[in-house]
C-alpha cells in the first residue's frame, strides 16, 4: 500500500501543476483496476495519461473463472468409463460363473419325482424358482432349449439372429442345486391311474430304445398349444406359422425367395407383384411386430440393394375383428393404424380367410353397411399369426378325465392350478384354461406360484414329519418334555404359515408392441390404472423392457450385439 500511496501523490501533485495555467481546462482522474493505463477526462475531451502515472498495484488479484463445465465433462467421462469397466467386468464374471457352475448333489431317491413337460415360459419359470433337492425332478421336451418368443418377429428379417434368444435348457438345470434329469422327447401319453407318462424320441438319429415310460408322483403339464387353422382348407399346405425358431428360419428363406425371383431377368410386372405382396393374418402383437419388421427390412436395406424392385413391395394385414391390437386401448389402435396408414401397411378388418391356395388368399370382407363380399388377393408370402388349438397329448388326457370334457380349449385347472378331476397333476401356459388370455405373461406367472407352491409342500412335509417324531417321542424320556413341547408349538406356528398359501391370482404388467419405423407402442400398468404410449421414445422403453426379459446375461449381450450390428451393417439379406 506505501508504493500505491506514493503513486497517488506524485499523481495529485502533478494535477495541481497542470491546474496552474488558468486557461487549462478542469480534469478528473478516473483510476482503474487495470494498471496499464489511467484516463483524464475534462467537460470538453478525454485525454490519456503518461504510463508514469499508471497504478501500479491492484488493491485484489483478479479471480480466475470457475471451470465448472470442464470439471463436470471430465467426471462425466470417468463415470462413463467406470462403468464401462465395471459392466465389462460383470459380464465376463456372468461369463465365468456359467462356465464353472458349483458342484450338484443326487437328491435322495426316496423323495417324490416330479415330472415337468416342456420347456416353454410356464414350466421354465417353474424350475428357475424350484427348490430342487426337495424333488427328484424330471424334465421331458422335445427342444433342449427356453425361446423367448416376443423376439421371435426381429428374426425372421435378420434383425436378430435365432440363436441370441435361445437358452440351454440343460444350461439352465445345470445351475440348480440338485441334479436334474432331461429328456429329449416327446411326451404321447399320459396314463392318469398308473402315474407313468409315455416319451418317444423323434430325432433324425435314433437309438435301439427310442419309446418308454416315465413314472411320476407329481406331474406339470406345460406343453403350449398348436397353431389353429379354423379348418381353413390349404392353410398348414401353404402358409407359414411363427411360433417357433424353425418358423423363423423358413419365413426368412422365403422372403429371400420372393425377392431374389421377384429380380429374376424378363419377369412379368404382374407376377413381380404377386411375388412382393407379403400377407400377415392375424392382427394381434405377433402379426403387427412382424408386419412392422417385413416393412422396416424392406425399406432399410432391400432398398438400397435392389431398387428397382423395392417400390412394387407391399404388406397387407388381415384381421377377422374390427381392429387390430384389441388388448391395447383405442388411443393406441388408432395410432397403430395411422402409422401403418404412413408406412403403407395395408390393413383390412372384418375380413375373413376362407381358402388358401399356392399363389392366392380368398377372403370374405364385411362392408361398412354390412354386406359381404369376397375377394382374392395373390401373395407371395402368406404367414399365419392367429389362433391355437389343444396338442394331442392333452386331447388324449381330456378323454380319460371326466371332468374335461366340457373344456373345449384346454385343461380346466382350479384357483391352484391343479387339473380339474385328476389328482397330483397341475398345468401351466396355453395348454391350460385358468381364466386369463394365453400369454407370455401369464405362463410365466403361473410357473412362479407353482414353484412357491411346491416349495411350501416339500417344507410342511418336513415339517410334518418333525412334529410326528416329537410327538411320538413326548413325556417318554424325563427332563425334556418342556424343551419338546415348546419346539413343538413352534413347528406348529412356522407350518400355518407356510400353509396358508393364497391361489393363483394373475398381475397384468402391461402389454408392448412394436409397429415399425422405430416405434412401438405400451399399455402398462401404473399404480390403480395404466399409463399408454406410443412412438419413438417407447420404442426405447420397448427394447429396453425386453432385454431386461431375456432369460440370461447371455442372452442380453447377444441381443444387444445383434442390434448394434443390424443398425451399423444393416440385415443379412443371404438366403440360407
Amino acid at each position: 500500500m506505501a508504493s500505491s500511496s506514493r503513486t497517488l501523490s506524485r499523481l495529485t501533485g502533478s494535477a495541481r501543476q497542470l491546474s496552474v495555467h488558468g486557461n487549462a481546462p478542469a480534469v478528473n482522474f478516473t483510476t482503474t483496476s487495470c494498471p496499464s493505463t489511467i484516463v483524464a477526462r475534462s467537460r470538453t475531451r478525454t485525454t490519456a495519461l503518461p504510463r508514469q502515472f499508471t497504478r501500479s498495484y491492484a488493491d485484489a488479484p483478479p479471480t480466475k473463472k470457475p471451470r465448472r463445465i470442464r470439471n463436470a465433462l471430465k467426471w462425466t467421462w470417468r463415470l462413463t468409463y467406470l462403468s464401462l469397466l465395471a459392466g465389462v467386468g460383470a459380464v465376463i464374471y456372468d461369463g465365468y460363473k456359467d462356465r464353472h457352475p458349483e458342484e450338484q448333489f443326487v437328491p435322495d431317491p426316496d423323495k417324490k419325482t416330479l415330472v415337468i413337460l416342456g420347456t416353454g415360459w410356464g414350466s421354465v419359470a417353474l424350475l428357475k424358482k424350484l427348490d430342487t433337492a426337495n424333488y427328484n425332478v424330471i424334465v421331458i421336451s422335445p427342444r433342449n432349449y427356453f425361446l423367448f418368443t416376443p423376439l421371435l418377429p426381429s428374426c425372421t428379417t435378420g434383425n436378430i439372429e435365432h440363436r441370441s434368444i435361445m437358452e440351454p435348457v440343460r444350461q439352465i438345470l445345470r445351475h440348480k442345486k440338485a441334479a436334474v434329469k432331461f429328456y429329449e422327447a416327446e411326451a404321447t401319453h399320459i396314463d392318469v391311474d398308473k402315474k407313468v407318462v409315455r416319451i418317444t424320441d423323434n430325432s433324425d438319429i435314433r437309438g435301439k430304445v427310442h419309446e418308454t415310460e416315465v413314472p411320476y408322483d407329481m406331474l406339470v403339464i406345460g406343453v403350449g398349444a398348436e397353431n389353429a387353422t379354423f379348418g381353413i382348407p390349404g392353410v398348414r399346405e401353404h402358409s407359414c406359422f411363427l411360433k417357433e425358431i424353425r418358423d423363423a428360419q423358413a419365413i426368412r428363406t422365403k422372403i429371400m425367395d420372393c425377392v431374389e425371383t421377384a429380380a429374376f431377368k424378363d419377369q412379368a410386372p404382374e407376377e413381380v407383384d404377386r411375388l412382393l405382396h407379403m400377407v400377415v393374418v392375424g392382427g394381434g402383437p405377433t402379426g403387427v411386430e412382424f408386419a412392422g419388421e417385413l416393412r422396416d427390412f424392406f425399406d432399410e436395406d432391400i432398398q438400397k440393394l435392389i431398387p428397382e424392385i423395392a417400390p412394387r413391395f407391399k404388406v397387407t394385414l388381415i384381421e377377422a375383428l374390427p381392429n387390430v391390437l384389441p388388448m391395447f386401448s383405442k388411443q393406441l389402435i388408432e395410432y397403430t393404424e395411422s402409422t401403418f396408414k404412413e408406412e403403407h401397411i395395408n390393413i383390412m378388418t372384418k375380413t375373413m380367410v376362407k381358402k388358401v391356395t399356392d399363389r392366392t388368399v380368398e377372403a370374405e370382407v364385411t362392408g361398412p353397411d354390412g354386406k359381404k363380399s369376397t375377394i382374392t388377393i395373390p401373395y407371395g408370402l402368406l404367414v399365419w399369426a392367429t389362433g391355437n388349438t389343444i396338442r394331442p397329448l392333452v386331447k388324449d388326457l381330456m378323454t380319460q378325465i371326466p371332468a374335461q370334457k366340457d373344456s373345449r380349449r384346454g385343461l380346466a385347472v382350479n384357483e391352484y392350478l391343479v387339473v380339474q378331476g385328476a389328482r397330483d397333476i397341475w398345468a401351466v401356459g396355453d395348454c391350460a384354461v385358468a381364466g386369463y388370455a394365453p400369454t407370455a405373461q401369464v405362463a410365466s406367472q403361473e410357473g412362479a406360484f407353482l414353484a412357491r407352491l411346491f416349495n411350501n409342500m416339500a417344507k410342511t412335509e418336513t415339517l410334518e414329519q418333525r412334529i410326528r417324531e416329537l410327538s411320538s417321542t413326548l413325556n417318554l424320556q424325563p427332563g425334556d418334555t418342556a424343551a419338546k413341547a415348546q419346539e413343538i408349538e413352534d413347528l406348529e406356528k412356522q407350518l400355518r404359515r407356510i400353509k396358508d398359501v393364497k391361489p393363483f391370482h394373475y398381475s397384468h404388467q402391461g402389454s408392448l408392441a412394436y409397429i415399425g419405423s422405430e416405434k412401438a407402442v405400451a399399455d402398462v400398468a401404473w399404480l390403480n390404472g395404466n399409463v399408454a404410449s406410443g412412438g419413438k421414445l417407447t420404442y426405447l422403453f420397448w427394447r429396453s423392457a425386453y432385454l431386461s426379459m431375456c432369460f440370461s446375461t447371455r442372452n442380453r449381450v447377444l441381443v444387444a450385439l445383434d442390434w448394434i450390428k443390424a443398425k451399423v451393417y444393416g440385415r443379412d439379406v443371404s438366403r440360407e
